[in-house]
């Protein structure tokens, strides 16, 4: 078994916020809920990149900036109409989910 770090995102709407992801290459892997009509816990999947989504309150807190490296970032930056950013670190476009968390999608530089 492979260890990993998995992010935790708090989400209003888990089936929202899955179709969201997928227009970043996420998948969705899996979905629990204790019963019916609680709600959601939901692992997507881009390659190797792992994040929960959870409609939870008390799992995370709005607002999370996660950063994913790519390698690709001028494919994003299409699908999301936005501009990519040159820093001194790699190149990167800041994104925010409809739940108000905040994804900053880059690859690094030539330094």
């Amino acid at each position: 078994m492979k260890e990993e770090a998995i992010p935790i995102l708090r989400v209003a709407d888990a089936a929202a916020s899955v179709a969201w992801y997928t227009r970043l290459g996420f998948v969705r892997e899996w979905e629990h809920r204790f019963e019916p009509g609680f709600p959601a816990f939901v692992s997507i999947a881009r390659g190797d990149v792992r994040l929960f989504l959870s409609e939870h309150t008390g799992d995370a807190r709005p607002d999370t900036l996660v950063y994913l490296r790519v390698a690709d970032v001028d494919g994003p930056a299409r699908e999301f109409g936005v501009a990519v950013e040159e820093a001194p670190w790699g190149r990167e476009v800041h994104l925010t989910d409809p739940d108000g968390n905040r994804l900053r999608v880059g690859v690094p530089g030539e330094g």
